[in-house]
């Protein structure tokens, strides 16, 4: 791929790694400072460095699920501040109808000027962070059953951190009135501060490195460069217009299940990823803004393209998203949006589901449909109030390019499961079942990954629970003859066969409860009956499946005590003729 005049391909691939190593190293500096567990354990963040007019140069190693907010985000801090942005300036912003997300992630911005010249703006260091609780009606801020933004916490328009590199103290008091665990959110605060301090230096130095004249020149190259190699792999995608549709079970206050659609257009290295059709949007906080819907769309389609392409604005330039206001993918004020995280991974299968007509050996069948998201807070009698924010990930869907999907962090947020001894040892919680379930997933070619089952006790006090999870009704769906994928189950205090709870609730529960939690299995992936009888066979040995089910969905016996796959072929050979 061809560059400008006096810029070669090497020079831009030094540049991306340059740029690149400079988010990733002020994600690892959030992770070393960061106080919470659903940073420092479960990776809830991101990093990015921004040009001085708002666009992503490069994003660290952290959550696709970022990737296009940013500079929706900057873009209101630069509309806000226009001219008055000045060396020691650092804004911060969480309003969902501004360019955030939700309210638990607030983003960061340092800018960053010219030593030589302290008036000329060159470039943003920037951060994101879930923070663990932000105030409103309930511990952790996220409950799906909040109706407007004014349950959901305190919201911080675009406004100064520090001023000219005095701290706003007002601010930080305000935050710490508001919250629940102000030591852990301000820490957290502060690890992203120390970030974006990070990111301004190692920005300079490669300025410096560089040459001030050459460098803005070179940067625009990078982005027109970025942007004719994602054009390129567009053009390699069939044309047409692919259309899918998904559903969310509900919102946790009506059971009216929730529509998401798109049609996508591939035509002449362009896409239009078109969500109108999509629900209105809904009473409860399921709602998702628009730079969090440009950001899953731009994710999906980075998963079937076949170059590692940078991940920058030029990136962005030959996608439309078009999300009509007051939609589900685009809520307008003051509608509610803490658990906007759902809806996200929705919207990513319906984008997976029309990818799959286009490209289906580059897509996953429909993965778990979370994560679940799960928040524990009260008063500990020993240690005073704690707020955990947990989020849990079960299962990939099965795909052409791998055997299983089990225990993996799902695409659109590359999050992690947090230990469980961390968790112990910070709050009054013990886990006392953490396994997968045999059986579950979808059988396929390919099977869908398995359900984890975690099993949570309240060891002291009162505390309010908060879910969101989803797939009970609308089941991960699979690919090309492989079946659906299993349910999600709440459960409290399961003993005794207690029924079921609903997907997503927010209740009180007492010391010595235990909540169950098993997260949907993935879908399929092709047919069952294809599969390599050695591969059912090691399943059945790890006690992923039981002979039963190896049998009757996949058409292979093994004997008791024995894993013969010569055996185990043969059956299939019989079950495959008698089919035909």
């Amino acid at each position: 791929m061809s560059t400008r005049p006096g810029f070669d391909a090497i020079q831009i691939e030094i540049l991306k790694n340059a740029l690149t190593s400079i988010g990733d190293e002020m994600a690892l500096t959030v992770l070393r400072t960061a106080h919470s567990t659903i940073i420092k354990d479960g990776a809830d963040f991101s990093t990015a460095i921004c040009d001085a007019s708002g666009e992503l140069l490069a994003q660290g190693l952290t959550i696709p699920q970022h990737l296009g907010s940013i500079p929706d985000a900057l873009r209101a801090v630069l509309r806000h501040f226009a001219g008055d942005l000045h060396p020691g300036d650092i804004a911060i912003q969480n309003n969902p109808f501004d360019g955030g997300m939700h309210l638990q992630d607030i983003f960061v911005f340092k800018p960053v000027f010219d030593p030589a010249d302290p008036s000329r703006l060159v470039a943003f260091a920037c951060a994101i962070a879930h923070h663990t609780d932000v105030g409103g009606r309930v511990p952790g801020s996220n409950a799906s059953d909040s109706t407007e933004i004014y349950q959901e916490g305190i919201r911080f328009p675009v406004i100064k951190l520090f001023d000219r590199g005095k701290p706003n103290q007002a601010v930080f008091d305000i935050l710490a009135a508001n919250v629940r665990v102000p030591d852990m959110v301000l820490g957290d605060l502060r690890a992203t501060l120390a970030a974006c301090h990070y990111g301004e230096r190692e920005f300079l130095k490669l300025m410096q490195r560089y040459g001030n004249e050459e460098f803005p020149a070179l940067l625009a190259e990078f982005l027109d460069y970025t942007e004719r190699l994602t054009r390129a792999e567009i053009r390699q995608l069939p044309e047409g217009t692919y259309t899918f549709e998904d559903w969310i079970d509900d919102d946790g206050i009506t059971e009216e299940p929730i529509l998401l659609k798109v049609a996508l257009t591939i035509r002449d290295g362009e896409v239009i990823a078109d969500y109108t059709g999509s629900s209105p949007q809904v009473r409860g906080a399921l709602n998702a803004t628009e730079s969090f819907t440009k950001a899953n769309t731009y994710l999906a389609l980075r998963c079937v393209f076949e170059s590692d392409l940078p991940n920058n604005s030029g990136f962005f330039r030959p996608i439309k998203v078009i999300a009509p206001p007051g939609s589900i993918l685009n809520v307008r004020h003051p509608g509610a949006c803490a658990a906007r995280g759902l809806t996200g991974f929705r919207q990513a299968d319906v984008m997976f589901g029309a990818l799959a007509k286009a490209v289906p050996d580059r897509v996953t069948a429909a993965a778990d449909g979370g994560n679940t998201f799960v928040t524990i807070g009260g008063n500990d009698p020993e240690r005073g109030a704690y707020v955990h924010c947990d989020i849990i990930f079960g299962a990939w869907g099965g795909s052409a390019f791998r055997g299983d999907g089990d225990a993996m962090p799902l695409i659109p947020s590359n999050c992690t499961n947090i230990p469980l001894e961390i968790i112990e040892a910070s709050y009054p919680l013990r886990f006392e079942r953490y396994g997968f379930v045999a059986d579950t997933g979808g059988a396929g070619r390919s099977r869908g990954g398995l359900s984890i089952v975690r099993d949570i006790r309240l060891l002291r006090g009162d505390a309010i629970l908060q879910v969101r999870s989803d797939r009970r009704t609308f089941r991960p769906w699979g690919m090309l003859g492989g079946q659906d994928g299993t349910p999600s189950w709440n459960y409290i205090n399961p003993d005794g066969n207690a029924p079921a709870v609903a997907s997503k609730i927010t209740m009180t529960i007492r010391g010595g409860d235990l909540y169950r939690h098993v997260t949907g299995g993935g879908g399929g992936y092709g047919p069952a009956l294809e599969r390599a009888p050695e591969e059912v066979a090691e399943d059945v040995r790890d006690e992923k499946l039981t002979r039963v089910v190896a049998k009757n969905d996949y058409g292979v016996v093994l004997q008791p005590d024995s894993f013969d796959v010569n055996q185990a072929a043969t059956v299939r050979l019989r079950s495959q003729m008698a089919a035909a």
